[in-house]
């Protein structure tokens, strides 16, 4: 039997090229890295530097140019392959919790019925077994009755984050989740990702323009034109 892969995301030479016309527009370009399991690592930079772009294609939302990625110890993308849609499918619903700047709650489905909203498509075994320990984690284990127009900013963000971690992910990115929300409610949020780190072992990548939401991460990647910047 093989050893545990180390890393939970390796990537070699990723490029993401886009067209407008013409022109070619490289959103990744040339970027190398490793995301060793149970560490938390933040992405900044400016708009437009390709900070959103990396974090799908390290989370199979969407799939690099060229270049080599593997996910687990498994290659997902090489020499302009990749898995098949269905394998592809598997690998997110699997590996991944996503998190996002809009919270994308169902505004006629309870904080309950939205946390538990992914077994409607596919429940890890033992998932359902997560859910009272999650909403308690996030401290809304008392609001599981109130609709989404019932709630702060910070508490629809925590139903978000409680919803991505009730399938039991080895990864939780999140792509600006404090985007909507003011300081205070910001640095809460970072908080709890640092806590689902630190406490569960949870391998989090954070993308944010935020500095001090960024600081809280054991190592932080800055971008610029796509590229990495500094590391």
């Amino acid at each position: 039997m093989s050893a545990p892969a180390a890393y939970s995301i390796e990537a070699e030479h990723l490029r993401r090229v886009y067209h407008r016309g013409p022109e070619e527009i490289a959103a990744v370009d040339d970027i190398s890295l490793r995301i060793e399991k149970g560490s938390f690592t933040s992405i900044i930079g400016p708009s437009g530097s390709g900070k959103t772009t990396l974090i799908n294609v390290l989370g199979c939302l969407d799939n690099p140019t060229s270049g080599k990625l593997t996910l687990e110890g498994r290659v997902v993308f090489e020499n302009g392959q990749g898995l098949s849609e269905a394998k592809l499918t598997r690998a997110r619903r699997d590996v991944f919790g996503y998190i996002f700047q809009k919270f994308y709650l169902v505004s006629t489905l309870t904080v309950l019925e939205n946390v538990v909203l992914p077994f409607t498509f596919f429940r890890k075994p033992g998932a359902g077994e997560e859910v009272p320990r999650v909403l308690e984690l996030l401290g809304i284990d008392k609001r599981i009755d109130h609709l989404p127009g019932q709630l702060s900013g910070g508490e629809m963000q925590r139903v978000a984050i409680a919803r991505a971690l009730v399938n039991k992910p080895d990864i939780l990115l999140a792509d600006e989740p404090t985007g909507n929300l003011d300081t205070a409610r910001s640095e809460e949020i970072g908080r709890i990702l640092q806590e689902l780190n630190t406490r569960e072992g949870l391998t989090v990548i954070l993308v944010t323009h935020n500095p001090r939401l960024a600081a809280l991460a054991q190592r932080t990647i800055e971008l610029r034109d796509g590229r990495i910047h500094a590391a």
